[in-house]
Order: C-alpha cells, then sequence, then structure tokens
C-alpha cells in the first residue's frame, strides 16, 4: 500500500533540511540567517551612500578593497586560531564587534557627519573583525552537525540561509534607502546581530580536538600552508576560487553605476538587481542541498563557473531591465554553486586538525582576493567604462573554467582514496574488478 500522497514530498523535504534536526545547527542556521539580512542591508546602503556623495566608480572599488584587504593579509593567521581556540567564543566577539561598528555608521549617518574617510575607516574596522570571523565561522560549521555526512548538506543550507538574506536584504535596503535614507539600514543591521550572539551563546557544542598548544604559532602557520598548497585538489579548487573572485565577485562594486547609470534607475533598481542575484543564488544553494552525494562535484564547479562568466559578460551588454534581471539570475546561480561546491569538498577531504588553517586559505581566496578584485574593477570602469569591465570580468572566469576542467581527472584521481576511506565511494574487491 502506498502512504498518503503527500507523504513523498515531506520524505524529500526532510531530506532536503536534515542538518536542521540538529538543535546547534538549527540556532546558528536562524540567528545567522536574521543577521544576514542585516548585513546585506548595510553592503547595499554603504555602496549607495558612497555613490551619492562622490559620484565615483573609483571610490566604490576602493572601500570594497579598504573592506576586503584584511581577509587577505591576516586570513591565514586567523585560521591557526579556529584550530586552538573555542571557535564559539570567538565567534561571540566577532559578531560583538561588527554590532559595534554597524551602530557607529548609523550615529554618524543619522547625524549628518559621515564622510568618506569615516566610510574607509570603518570599512577596514569591519574587514579586520571578518579576518578572524570567517575561517573561524566556515570550521565552526562541522562542530554543529554530529554525521558528517550531513556536512554537505549543513554547508548547501548555509548558501540557502546566505542567498535568502541576499535576496531580503537588498530589496529591504532598496525600499528604505528610497524612502528614509540609508541611517536606518545601518541601525538594523546592528540590531540584527543579537541574534546571532544569542543563539551562540545557547548552544552546547561538545569539546574537540585542537592543535597543540605547545607547538610554536609559526610552525602551526607553515603546516597549515604546506598541506594547503601541497596537496593537488585543494591547491587547484582554492586558486581557481581566487581567480574568481578576482576577476569575478567584484562586479558588486559596479552595480551602482548599472543601477543609475548605465540602466537609468535608481536606489530601488539596486536593490531588484541584487534581488534577482539572490534568486538564482538561491536556487542554487538549493540544488546543492537536495544532492545525496559530493561525487559529482568537481564537474559541477566546472559548470557553474563558466555559468557566472557567462551571465556577467551578457549582462555588461544589456541596456535593457528585465534582460539585465534574468542575466543576474544566471549570475548568482554560477557564484553561489561554485563557491559551495567548492566549499564541501575542501570540508570533506581535508584533515580534522588542519581545517581552520585549510578554510583560512579558502577565506583568503574567497574574500581575500575580492579587495583586490574591487580596486581594480573600479579603476578599470573609470578608464574604460563598467560594462567593459564587467565583460573582461566575465570572459576571464569562462577561460578559467576550461582551464579548471584540465585539471579535473587529477583531481578525481588523488580524491578517490579518500572517498573509499570515508564510504562515499564503494570499493569493489580486487578478485571482482
Amino acid at each position: 500500500m502506498d502512504g498518503p500522497p503527500n507523504s513523498g514530498q515531506r520524505a524529500n523535504l526532510t531530506f532536503l533540511i536534515r542538518a536542521l534536526h540538529y538543535r546547534n545547527y538549527r540556532l546558528f542556521f536562524s540567528g545567522q540567517g536574521i543577521s544576514l539580512v542585516g548585513t546585506w542591508m548595510q553592503q547595499i546602503a554603504i555602496s549607495w551612500l558612497v555613490y551619492r556623495l562622490t559620484d565615483s566608480a573609483f571610490l566604490l572599488g576602493l572601500i570594497g578593497f579598504a573592506g576586503q584587504i584584511p581577509t587577505f593579509l591576516l586570513a591565514p593567521v586567523a585560521g591557526v586560531f579556529a584550530d586552538r581556540r573555542d571557535r564559539r567564543k570567538l565567534l561571540v566577539l566577532t559578531q560583538t564587534l561588527a554590532m559595534s561598528q554597524a551602530f557607529v555608521l548609523a550615529l554618524l549617518t543619522f547625524t549628518g557627519h559621515v564622510a568618506v574617510w569615516h566610510l574607509v575607516s570603518l570599512s577596514v574596522f569591519l574587514g579586520l573583525v571578518n579576518a578572524l570571523d570567517i575561517p573561524v565561522r566556515q570550521s565552526f560549521v562541522v562542530d554543529l552537525v554530529e554525521n558528517k555526512e550531513d556536512l554537505g548538506n549543513a554547508i548547501a543550507l548555509n548558501s540557502v540561509m546566505f542567498n535568502g538574506a541576499r535576496l531580503v536584504g537588498p530589496s529591504i535596503a532598496g525600499l528604505l534607502i528610497s524612502i528614509v535614507g540609508e541611517a536606518l539600514c545601518f541601525f538594523l543591521n546592528g540590531l540584527s546581530f543579537l541574534a546571532i550572539v544569542i543563539a551562540l551563546m545557547a548552544m552546547k557544542v561538545p569539546e574537540r580536538t585542537r592543535t597543540p598548544e605547545t607547538e610554536p604559532f609559526f610552525q602551526g602557520f607553515k603546516d597549515g600552508y604546506r598541506y594547503t598548497f601541497g596537496f593537488a585538489p585543494i591547491r587547484y579548487i582554492i586558486l581557481f576560487l581566487g581567480l574568481v573572485s578576482l576577476m569575478g565577485t567584484s562586479y558588486l562594486v559596479l552595480m551602482p553605476v548599472f543601477a543609475r547609470d548605465i540602466l537609468h534607475g535608481g536606489a530601488h533598481t539596486l536593490g531588484f538587481l541584487m534581488g534577482a542575484s539572490g534568486i538564482g543564488a538561491l536556487i542554487g544553494a538549493v540544488h546543492l542541498a537536495s544532492r545525496k552525494t559530493v561525487r559529482g562535484l568537481g564537474k559541477l564547479i566546472v559548470v557553474a563557473s563558466a555559468t557566472f562568466g557567462a551571465g556577467l559578460a551578457v549582462f555588461s551588454l544589456s541596456r535593457y531591465i528585465p534582460l539585465s534581471l534574468a542575466m543576474m539570475l544566471f549570475v548568482g546561480f554560477g557564484m553561489i554553486v561554485h563557491m559551495a561546491s567548492s566549499n564541501t569538498i575542501l570540508q570533506t577531504i581535508v584533515e580534522e586538525d588542519k581545517r581552520g588553517r585549510m578554510m583560512s586559505f579558502y577565506a583568503m581566496a574567497f574574500m581575500g582576493m575580492a579587495p583586490f578584485g574591487s580596486l581594480l574593477a573600479g579603476s578599470l570602469a573609470s578608464v574604460i567604462g563598467a560594462p567593459n569591465t564587467l565583460a573582461i570580468s566575465g570572459l576571464a572566469c569562462v577561460a578559467g573554467s576550461a582551464l579548471f576542467l584540465t585539471r579535473l581527472p587529477l583531481i578525481r584521481k588523488l580524491v578517490r582514496p579518500i572517498y573509499v576511506q570515508m564510504g562515499i565511494i564503494k570499493e569493489m574487491p580486487t578478485e571482482l574488478q
């Protein structure tokens, strides 16, 4: 006898959100989700504020550079802390500091005293906080999921959360900016950090094995570097991620230019563009969450990065808002699938005692290369225009995906023994091979 008509749908939904069965992960998911809505509101508001005050594409790039360069410089060092210290306590610290930054930004904007140098300084401060927060937070997810077979689902749900916030946050920000200005966005972002701080405090995280304190700090850093770049699958995935971050993700800093000058819209247009990108990313994240295995993610990285690059190239040529919104769907889909697939493979194959250090280099590639991309994009846009800059960026990502495809056979060969050991791939008995 078959079950009720909707029993299969319930089973599929249960499988799709299986990482939420863990209490600690539910707390993290809910708290971080609220906080990320505020983070996206602030990101849109600060970009619009800079462009409103200066009319400068270069300064848009400079603000992006100032906020992200600390991750490039300090994330590898932060990774050592992630392996040696209590990750939950470190996250409470970073979220509290980020909350303070948002409130200061709100106060300056409310009182009308905000200037570009304030925005640069506060962006650098937040960048220093994020340099520690990103590798710790990425590593912390593993502590929240007891069954490591559900790790890929947890990472995919993180992407769902991130891009759900990316869909909601910019849309709210666009409306608030057009009605009351940027200051309220900063203030609401500050309040949103309370959700993740409370969630972190409510968690009961079991003790984990940490890197011995007797090992010299610099030696721990060197070991993490050698491990990360000495193993070809990790090395190629991180280097490719760095290329896409450098050339592709910098499109974010040029969105105000496209919204106002190319598509002749306003703050609401910027919100719609970012919202469309968020929808595409959300679709990609749900697709990843529905996957039953990490097998095949290497090929998916190639397809996703090529989709991302092609979407950027076509978007750069569009002068028609509906077409631009459609291309943002592909851009969002490709970016998140590439990033989350890379994250899942890395988190699956890494040795536990080096997870924080490896993820710090992941953060360095994903977030740390972005400031150089922002500065490069802002500089190029001021010379050759934003459309030409974005076209070059998209084509570079497509070329990178083709190069990564040539390395895929080697990656599969080296990862296979790890998957066999973990039971992801069932090895046939010798006599049957």
